[in-house]
């Protein structure tokens, strides 16, 4: 076996590596859509409640609201950088299995 053959081999282990993460990770990403999207119901509905009742009770519950949907927000964020990462890495290793 040659050493071209071996790094090939490296190569092609690591891109079965990256599709699986990538796989994993745009699953944890619809996940996360659908959870963003229910906390974006939540935090609007929390926030007209909040301007009409107008107790500090509600307050409190739209600013948590607020702040969950934020994590939700900057996760979501992270997991699609993570996603481009991921994909110019894919790239980068199937440009070295072509040479």
């Amino acid at each position: 076996m040659t050493e071209n053959n071996l790094s090939d081999r490296f190569v092609e282990r690591r891109l079965k590596r990256g599709t699986q993460t990538l796989r994993e990770l745009s699953d944890d990403l619809r996940v996360t859509r659908e959870q963003l999207d229910f906390l974006i119901d939540e935090a609007q509905e929390k926030e007209i409640r909040a301007m009409f009742a107008e107790t500090p009770d509600a307050a409190l519950e739209h600013h948590q609201a607020q702040r969950h949907l934020e994590v939700m927000q900057r996760h979501h964020d992270h997991l699609v950088a993570k996603i481009a990462e991921q994909k110019v890495h894919q790239d980068q290793l199937l440009d070295k299995l072509g040479n």
